[in-house]
This record gives C-alpha cells, structure tokens and sequence, in this order.
C-alpha cells in the first residue's frame, strides 16, 4: 500500500464518522487524463475531494507549503508539486501536462487561490491550455462543509462530483475576443452551479 491510499484510508473513515456525504462519484472517468477543477475555501478541500474518489490526484500547489519542512516532504510523496502563484510558472506547466500526459489526474484549483467567503471569482486561462496541450476532460467538484470542519463540520461534509466537460462541449461562440477567458468562467460557472450533496 503506498503512503497515498494509507493516507487516504484515514481520512475516509474519519470523514465518514463525521456523516460525510458523496454525490455524483460516478462521473468520475475511471481511466484517460482528467483535469480535476476544484473549489477552494481552505486546506481541507483538495483532501475530502481526493478522499473522495478512487484515482490518485496530483495536486498543484504553492510552493510556500513546500519550504515547511516536514509537509514539504509529504506533499512530495503523495505527488503534489509546487506552483508558484501570480505569474506564469513554466516547470509547474510542464509538470502538471506531464502528470496528463500519462493518463492521470490533475488537481487544480482555476480561480489560483483560496476563497475566503467561498463565492467563485473569474477561472484563470491556465486551465485551458492544460486542456489544450492535453485533450483532457475536465471534470468540476464541488467541496461543502470544511468550514471549521472539526468543530462545526459533522453532518455538514460533502462532496459533488460534476460531470466532465470536453473541449467539444466547451468551444467558444464565434465573435468571442478572449477564448481562453471564455471557457475558464464555463468551467468555473460548471463548479458554482454544483448543488451541496444530499
């Protein structure tokens, strides 16, 4: 058992004792590149939707948490790699179309950080030239209940899992001036209309 599924394993039999909930976890793509679109409130949220589904995720994430000595090295083991955010990180690119190019799912968060009230602001146009380079599928989820998840989270944690959007259902109007721009808000209105699992 890798340190991946170990680690997963823990936090789904904790999440479980707190009544989490799963709802759309089929639409998930069992196989193929898949470009994971995730909302961000706080640090629990790339940790319930990776518990949540049966691929390993590769997360991109600031390289800030990788200085910390012992996470860093965590991070690292579980396959999560360093971007750095506000400008255009090429190793960070080319990492995240290496994990596509494999076959594998990549993490992402396309508003580039976290939300503090938990609303969806405009989707950065990184995510569709991984989409671009790539050919995958992005599939949006949607993370409820990690607000002071410990204290106030039982009964309130859950998981929607959209259904995958492909570059065919994803191409711009004719007239539109800024593709990119146009379908990163299609993806990020996708993972805001995702209602809280039942």
């Amino acid at each position: 058992m890798t340190l991946y599924d170990f680690i997963k394993r823990v936090f789904r039999f904790q999440f479980r004792l707190m009544g989490w909930k799963m709802q759309g976890v089929e639409n998930m793509p069992s196989e193929g590149p898949v470009i994971l679109a995730l909302n961000q409130v706080n640090f629990w949220d790339p940790i319930v939707a990776a518990s949540s589904l049966s691929r390993q995720v590769f997360f991109m994430v600031k390289e800030e948490l990788f200085s910390i000595p012992f996470l860093g090295r965590i991070l690292l083991k579980l396959g999560a790699f360093p971007v750095k955010q506000g400008q255009g990180d090429i190793n960070a690119i080319r990492q995240s179309l290496g994990v596509l190019k494999e076959g594998r799912v990549l993490g992402l968060f396309p508003e580039g950080a976290r939300s503090k009230t938990g609303a969806s602001p405009k989707g950065l146009p990184g995510i569709v030239l991984l989409m671009d380079k790539s050919k995958a599928s992005v599939v949006p989820i949607k993370v409820h209940g990690t607000r002071h998840l410990l204290t106030k989270g039982w009964g309130k944690l859950g998981v929607v899992v959209g259904k995958p959007l492909t570059a065919e259902m994803l191409k711009a109007p004719v007239g539109v001036e800024n593709r990119r721009e146009w379908i990163a808000n299609q993806v990020m209105q996708a993972m805001s209309e995702l209602s809280e699992a039942k």
